[in-house]
Order: C-alpha cells, then sequence, then structure tokens
C-alpha cells in the first residue's frame, strides 16, 4: 500500500519526544483494514518513507483512531522541517518480517 501524507509537523512532549504528521481519516481506514497482515504488534505498521529527498524507515504509530508517521530529527534536520510546517510525505507499507 502507497500513502501520499499531507499535514502539519507537531510536537508531542512525552517521555521520548518526537514530530509527527497526522495521517487523514480515509487512509487511516485502510491502514486498519491492513493491519492485521502488516502490523508487528501493537498496531504499529512499519513503512519506508521519503520527505523532499530524504528517504528513511520508521512505523506509523496507532493515535486515536487513525496513525501518525514519526519524523526522526535527522530526516526533519535534511529537510529543513520544523514545527508547524506543512510538508508531504511518500510512504509505502512494508510487510513484516514473518517468523517460524
Amino acid at each position: 500500500m502507497e500513502l501520499t501524507v499531507r499535514g502539519e509537523v507537531w510536537w508531542w512532549h512525552g517521555p521520548a519526544p518526537f514530530h509527527f504528521v497526522t495521517i487523514s481519516d480515509a487512509d487511516a481506514e485502510e491502514l486498519k483494514a491492513i493491519s492485521p497482515d502488516v502490523s508487528y504488534g501493537w498496531g504499529m505498521i512499519p513503512v519506508a518513507g521519503t520527505l523532499g529527498s530524504t528517504s528513511f524507515t520508521t512505523s506509523l504509530w496507532p493515535k486515536n483512531g487513525s496513525y501518525v508517521v514519526p519524523l526522526k530529527d535527522a530526516v526533519r534536520a535534511a529537510e529543513g522541517v520544523e514545527l508547524g510546517d506543512v510538508v508531504t510525505v511518500q510512504l509505502q507499507v512494508t510487510p513484516r518480517r514473518r517468523t517460524r
């Protein structure tokens, strides 16, 4: 599954501070439908992403009935992205590794 996510960068101050972009409701519904097949636990969905010319891997986090894309500091720094900026992130859901 491929997604294009456009949204404002926001900050969560929790025990491990992070910057995020929220997935749209429509995309969240599609992700929920495939989650049992791609999640590796706790509802986390592994993805490969691209922001500008920077590629990265991460996992979508379930939050408030939707999902959020964490933006690593290195990715934001490489692209000059700051809190409150509106960004477009290309995502590709990556299959979870099967264990025997």
